[in-house]
């Protein structure tokens, strides 16, 4: 099993959920984030007196997928984060070694 974490641009939430269910995902975990790379925020204008925001408002999904589903699952989101703009993410992936269902008590793949 894989965990996958992807951080993307709040508007674009839409699209990963809808690219993830498409695709039978169960479940997935939102959060919401704030951060940089690359662009190092960027500058406003508020009330005539221009500032810094150093830091992004961002989304953090992630979702446990079964090895054979986790290839299909990040490439679903990257095509459904993408605007070609920077700032649109990134996107990973990590071993599982164990899942346990809380309510019922499965483990494994049966708990995804």
């Amino acid at each position: 099993m894989k965990l996958i974490t992807a951080i993307i641009k709040p508007f674009r939430l839409d699209e990963v959920k809808s690219a993830l269910q498409e695709l039978g995902v169960q479940g997935l975990t939102v959060t919401e984030a704030s951060g940089y790379g690359r662009q190092r925020g960027h500058t406003e204008v508020y009330r005539g007196a221009e500032y810094q925001v150093d830091l992004v408002p961002k989304v953090r999904i992630e979702v446990v997928v079964t090895d054979l589903d986790a290839d299909p699952a990040i490439e679903a989101i990257v095509r459904a984060a993408h605007t070609g703009k920077i700032g649109d993410g990134k996107v990973w992936s990590v071993p599982v070694d164990t899942v346990v269902r809380v309510r019922t008590g499965e483990r494994g793949p049966d708990a995804v």
